[in-house]
């Protein structure tokens, strides 16, 4: 299948082509070059971007406000014994 450019540098994506890639009028795709290729791919959203972000610190074991907490927790009683012993 082949398509002209047109002045403007502009061609259009074959419509089977949009819907299997989900593009809609308005989206944005990114453009890439591959050896001799030009690669169009539809732009992920700001929020399928944080959504792939979400959770990505978490590690095995407590939730890292736990962490905060007990780290916190820690400090005050360190400071604390230092406090009593200068009474």
């Amino acid at each position: 299948m082949t398509h002209k450019v047109g002045p403007k540098g502009q061609v259009v994506l074959p419509k089977d082509m949009r819907d299997d890639l989900g593009i809609a009028p308005g989206d944005e795709v990114i453009f890439a070059k591959a050896d001799d290729r030009i690669v169009v791919r539809k732009a992920r959203t700001k929020d399928e971007i944080i959504d792939s972000l979400f959770g990505a610190l978490a590690g095995p074991g407590k939730p890292l406000t736990e962490l905060l907490v007990e780290s916190r927790r820690r400090d005050r009683e360190r400071e604390d014994r230092k406090f009593n012993y200068f009474r």
